[in-house]
């Protein structure tokens, strides 16, 4: 049976920084993340386009918000990393004494844990989004969703049968 990571051990070089008691801020979750990975040792380091089906679930308030969205074949996802520590300032990723900053990595230990992916949309299903791409733990709390719509990315083309605004 494989060894379980101690996330939370703070690695030879690196250094911590105390939090503040205070937050400056407040973000509202919009949903779940539902993934097939049940532990941080079971995500990939990078999400994948290849990568298992996961359903993005908004809880109801939110669910009007995705008016649109099937138009785009790609999405951002942004994320909050709940099980990762925030107080690292330098890191050594493979534990092998070599650190660097926070900042220079894309290590879920940060001040704030936001990630942020970009998934291929698979389908909307009543509230719901099917990607592909994502690499956090199962019961991720969604901080928000953003069309990708970068210039070397084009709108996705309409499925067969759907209304054009020249039909």
């Amino acid at each position: 049976m494989a060894e379980m990571k101690h996330h939370d051990a703070t690695r030879p070089g690196e250094i911590e920084a105390p939090l503040p008691d205070r937050t400056d801020a407040r973000v509202v979750f919009i949903g779940t993340i539902r993934t097939p990975f049940l532990s941080r040792d079971e995500c990939p380091r990078q999400g994948k386009a290849e990568g298992p089906l996961c359903r993005i679930e908004l809880h109801d308030p939110w669910k009007p918000a995705l008016k649109g969205i099937e138009r785009f074949g790609r999405i951002e996802v942004l994320y909050w990393m709940h099980q990762a520590r925030r107080d690292l300032i330098l890191q050594s990723p493979k534990s092998n004494g070599e650190t660097f900053g926070t900042f220079a990595l894309r290590s879920p230990v940060r001040p704030n844990p936001i990630a942020t992916s970009m998934v291929e949309l698979v389908a909307v299903e009543d509230g719901v989004l099917v990607v592909r791409g994502l690499d956090c733990v199962d019961g991720t709390p969604l901080v928000d969703l953003k069309p990708d719509r970068c210039a070397y990315t084009p709108v996705a083309p309409p499925n067969p049968g759907e209304l054009t605004e020249a039909s």
